[in-house]
This record gives structure tokens, C-alpha cells and sequence, in this order.
């Protein structure tokens, strides 16, 4: 006969879940597993709130599974491991970010890319092997396979350390993969949000030069005077942008595209962050011939792509999600080496579906963060 979830999962925990798509949170009962071999258990601390967070409660992506316990940013101390972990220990500060499984044997799990295998199993939202539903950090503690378990270096404060485990292996992965991480070159970055103001700290730790490229431009002073971006373009701004104006001729459309978007632009690589349907003609004639827009957001709808601009200048457009195991361990040994950290708003967890409403409207500076370790017991009914 088989075990019921809570015979399987016999482990007592407590979170906040939504149960429909009106993504509405509440106080929620529920279980995890036991103690595996090589499996380490934590006291969440903290848990950043991720933009899929907020797609996913509300079924935006058309794959939610409910009761769903968001949160894939997930940072603690930890309480229990089994008798194989060898990576750490009781007491030491740790996280959990998008991954919890994947097959292990296909060739992306080989090269330590388990963020691209096919079998992948995801923080919440998600189905373990044993056919129960995973539930993420919006939670009092987790568990997870030694292997998706990320160290925290002493002196990366776990509150503003805890986005890095979504937003910041999101950017840096694709700066690493595509050359992008090296002094002297130029990189874009568009949108500065959650995403976009963590790569340009990276872009900078790399010593690159960087241009903000924002619908908003009263985030000027912010990306030049606080991030320490080399330049801002206000996308917005027609004579900023260059953008190129459609005419009826048709021989001089193509003598435009030839020009502007041929290989006349001055930036190596622009990393796209922005979730919203945009136009990315105006940002391939930024770059230089042989340049790369790299896409990390993730629009709801499909995006238009002009094709001259990529013919004439050999330029490439491309997407990139999170990163495996190991190199989101580098990145976070990379970003505590460099005192990089996200800027956060620090929020009690009675307040994530206030912070859910701010965060559709994007008026959070720069990611919230639920402080699990001190607020969430007192919801608990």
C-alpha cells in the first residue's frame, strides 16, 4: 500500500502558502521528510521574495501547483544533517536557492549544469521523486540533498546574501559563460531591478564598464552615484537610444538597419533583465558587431526580433536561467570577496501579501526579503 504524504513526510513544518490563483497567502500546516543520509536540514532565517514568486502564486506561467509554499531564496542555520554529509555542518550558515534535485547522469548533471537537466526538480512548486509537492522558504526550515545546499562564507550577512541564490546566479552565470566577465569590456545592462542593480555590481567587481539602460530616467542618480555605473541611457529618450524610424521606402529601411544596427554600437554584451514585452531593436544597435543580448527576464508574451541587425553584425541574442550547483557556490564565494551584496527592504512575514501588491508595481529598492527567523512564528494560528 502506499505511504500517504504524511507518512512519507513525517517531519512537522509551518509557512505561508497560496492556495488559488487570486495568489492570496495565509498561514499553512504542512510536512517535510525526514532526515536523509546525505540530506541537510535548516532553520530558515531568511527568504527573499523573487518577481517568479509572484508569477507562480498567481498561476501567471499556467503551471502553478497549489497549496504552493513560494520562496527559492532561501538562507539559514543548520540543525540537523545525515550521516553521509561531508560539505557542512550543524551550525554553519547556509542556503537553498532555485534547485532542489535533477537526474544526476545526464550530460548537462555531468558538467555540473543541473539547471538545465531535463529532470529537474525546483524549490516548491515542483514534484519530488516521491511524488509529494516541494515547498519553498516561506517556511520554518528545509531540507535538501547536500549537493543543492550552498555554503554562506562568515562574512556574507545571510539577509541581503539571500537574494544572490536567484538574482544573483541569474546574472552572473551568463556574464561568465559568454565572455562577458573581463576587464576592459563594455557591458549593458537593462531594467534596474531586482536583477539589474545585482549585475552591475558583478559587471563592476569584474572591472567592466557599465551602462544602465532604463525606461526610468530618475534612476539616473542612483545607478551612477550608488551602483557605481559608468553611464545611463534612458530608453525612453529617442535621441539617447538612437532608435531607428521605420520609413515607407523600403531601401532606406535596409540602409538604416545597415547603419545602425550593422556593428556601429560601443557595448561587448547586454544582459536583459526586464519581464515586461519590449522592443530589442533599439538595444542591438547598441552593440558592437559580434555582440550578445542575453536575455534573463522572462516576458510573458513572445518578443519581436529583427533579423537584419543580427545578419549584419554577426550579433547573437540569447537566454540564460540561474546556474548549476557549483558555480552558484562560486558566485557566492565571488560576491563575499567582493562585499557584494542585494539592497533589500526587510519585511515581517505578515506583510509578504502587502509586499506581493508593491512588488507588481515594482516599488520595492530592491528585493524584499521576509524576515522568517523573527516573524514568522507569531502568525502561526
Amino acid at each position: 500500500m502506499a505511504q500517504s504524504p504524511e507518512e512519507q513526510h513525517p517531519v512537522k513544518a509551518f509557512g505561508w502558502a497560496a492556495t488559488d490563483p487570486s495568489g492570496h497567502l495565509s498561514p499553512f500546516k504542512f510536512s517535510r521528510r525526514e532526515t536523509g543520509d546525505e540530506d541537510v536540514r535548516f532553520k530558515v532565517l531568511y527568504c527573499g521574495m523573487c518577481h517568479s514568486d509572484l508569477h507562480s502564486i498567481k498561476n501567471e506561467w499556467g503551471n502553478s501547483i497549489y497549496p504552493m509554499v513560494p520562496g527559492h531564496e532561501i538562507v539559514g542555520e543548520v540543525t540537523e544533517v545525515g550521516g553521509k554529509v561531508t560539505k557542512v555542518k550543524i551550525g554553519d550558515k547556509v542556503g537553498v536557492g532555485c534547485l532542489v534535485g535533477a537526474c544526476h547522469s545526464c550530460d548537462n548533471c555531468v558538467n555540473d549544469l543541473e539547471n538545465y537537466c531535463p529532470k529537474w526538480t525546483l524549490t516548491y512548486n515542483s514534484i519530488n521523486t516521491d511524488g509529494t509537492i516541494t515547498y519553498g522558504g516561506y517556511s520554518d526550515h528545509m531540507v535538501a540533498n547536500q549537493r543543492y545546499i550552498v555554503r554562506f562564507p562568515d562574512n556574507m550577512p545571510l539577509d541581503a546574501g539571500a537574494p544572490l541564490l536567484c538574482a544573483g546566479i541569474t546574472v552572473y552565470s551568463p556574464l561568465k559563460y559568454y565572455g562577458l566577465a573581463k576587464a576592459g569590456k563594455h557591458i549593458g545592462v537593462v531594467g534596474l531591478g531586482g536583477l539589474g542593480h545585482v549585475a552591475v555590481k558583478f559587471a563592476k567587481a569584474f572591472g567592466a564598464k557599465v551602462t544602465v539602460i532604463s525606461t526610468s530616467p530618475s534612476k539616473m542618480k542612483e545607478a551612477l552615484e550608488h551602483l557605481g555605473a559608468d553611464s545611463f541611457l534612458a530608453s525612453r529618450v529617442p535621441e539617447q537610444m538612437q532608435v531607428i524610424r521605420i520609413f515607407s521606402n523600403y531601401y532606406y529601411f535596409f540602409f538604416l538597419f545597415f547603419k545602425f544596427a550593422g556593428g556601429r554600437g560601443y557595448i561587448d554584451g547586454i544582459i536583459d533583465t526586464v519581464s515586461a514585452v519590449h522592443p530589442l531593436l533599439p538595444l542591438l544597435s547598441l552593440l558592437k558587431s559580434s555582440g550578445k543580448l542575453i536575455m534573463v527576464g522572462a516576458p510573458e508574451k513572445p518578443l519581436e526580433l529583427p533579423i537584419f541587425p543580427l545578419l549584419m553584425g554577426r550579433k547573437t541574442v540569447a537566454g540564460s536561467i540561474i546556474g548549476g550547483m557549483k558555480e552558484t557556490q562560486e558566485m557566492v564565494d565571488f560576491a563575499a570577496k567582493h562585499n557584494i551584496t542585494a539592497d533589500i527592504e526587510v519585511i515581517s512575514m505578515d506583510y509578504v501579501n502587502t509586499a506581493m501588491e508593491r512588488l507588481a508595481k515594482a516599488d520595492v529598492r530592491y528585493r524584499f526579503v521576509i524576515d522568517i527567523g523573527n516573524t514568522l512564528a507569531a502568525t502561526k494560528p
